[in-house]
């Protein structure tokens, strides 16, 4: 096990989401060759984790290519058009024995494992906090929920549940933490073409 990655912390990909703003689905999205999907899983797995839960949707064959030769667990959530804490239930549920889950979303085409690691090493310091990416004085995901917060996550409805119930945290129940290279996510045809021609790898 990679020291850097606590054993009790378990990752969770969210890629079941219904893409309705690009127009097809967003994990098999291809910048310079690589898929979304594959991409997030590549830099999730650079902490060594055992196997990562990824949620997707229903006949998702596709999906398990991209994720070829990767450690994944699959959670089928059959109602993507739900919104995004739909695809939280299912994580929060394949994973409800960990003492965290880290929710990672598909879409952050210039997210490097070095700042994903400042959210799991701010959690390792404080892990009965929710730690989260800051956003002006709230935040939203990348996210780690501790697990005493499970039951209230998925009890969250449509696609900003999960950032009102971030907010709605008292300070000393959170930490929010910088992740610049999370500052951009995949959501429209433009987004795609501008990731296309702009995209570098970061170096981690």
């Amino acid at each position: 096990m990679n020291p850097v990655y606590p054993r009790r912390l378990q990752i969770v990909v969210l890629a079941a989401g219904f893409s309705s703003r690009l127009g097809s689905p967003k994990p098999l999205a291809r910048v310079h060759g690589v898929s979304l999907l594959r991409r997030t899983l590549k830099v999730a797995s650079s902490f060594g984790a055992k196997r990562i839960i990824v949620v997707a949707p229903r006949n998702a064959a596709r999906y398990r290519i991209e994720a070829r030769e990767m450690k994944v667990r699959w959670a089928v959530n059959p109602q993507p058009a739900q919104g995004l804490s739909s695809s939280v239930h299912r994580g929060i549920a394949a994973a409800r024995h960990a003492s965290a889950i880290l929710l990672l979303p598909v879409d952050l085409i210039h997210l490097t494992s070095r700042d994903l690691f400042k959210l799991v090493r701010r959690w390792h310091s404080a892990p009965r906090r929710l730690i989260a990416r800051r956003i002006n004085l709230s935040g939203a995901i990348p996210v780690i929920l501790p697990h005493w917060l499970f039951a209230r996550a998925a009890a969250l409805a449509g696609d900003v549940g999960l950032r009102e119930l971030i907010g709605q945290l008292p300070a000393d129940s959170r930490a929010l933490v910088e992740l610049p290279s999370a500052a951009w996510d995949v959501d429209t045809p433009q987004d795609l073409r501008h990731a296309r021609r702009q995209f570098r790898p970061a170096a981690d």
